[in-house]
């Protein structure tokens, strides 16, 4: 034999309007004949409703969170936001668009110092076989002017 939904409300501890919400939620099953089984509506109730501090309740199985719940994840996202202004302040982070363009104009720089490379080397080259050709002088020619290069961009 079933309750009315005052009834069960009562039983409950909870408004009638509560338990109207619930039903209509899907959280707790009604009778075909309108009524409320306590025993049924009971157990649904707990494994469904998640009881809130302020008297609300969250429906579990939709994944919507309750007060509590909804608090501690905004405060979660608030310290973290104040961890990267913090961290973006003290100049342990910066901007990726920032290291875009940083990397973007080092690649830039490297790309122009190793285009001048031939005409810079080819002179000494030249010079250095028509004395005496040896592949060791060439390499230490190109191997001084690339370290030269490399050098200027860690600057």
């Amino acid at each position: 034999m079933g309750l009315s939904i005052r009834a069960y409300a009562q039983h409950r501890g909870v408004s009638h309007t509560a338990v109207a919400k619930a039903i209509k939620a899907g959280r707790i099953p009604q009778e075909p004949d309108g009524s409320v089984d306590p025993v049924k509506a009971d157990a649904a109730w707990d494994r469904n409703t998640i009881a809130r501090g302020d008297g609300e309740a969250g429906d579990a199985r939709s994944g919507v969170p309750n007060l509590q719940t909804s608090r501690a994840i905004r405060e979660a996202y608030a310290a973290r936001l104040a961890k990267l202004d913090f961290e973006e302040r003290t100049g342990k982070l910066i901007s990726a668009d920032q290291v875009k363009v940083e990397t973007f104009n080092l690649a830039r720089r490297l790309r122009d110092r190793i285009q001048q490379l031939p005409r810079r080397v080819a002179p000494q080259i030249v010079a250095a076989v028509v004395r005496q050709p040896d592949v060791r002088e060439v390499e230490a020619l190109l191997d001084a002017e690339i370290h030269e290069a490399l050098s200027e961009l860690v600057r």
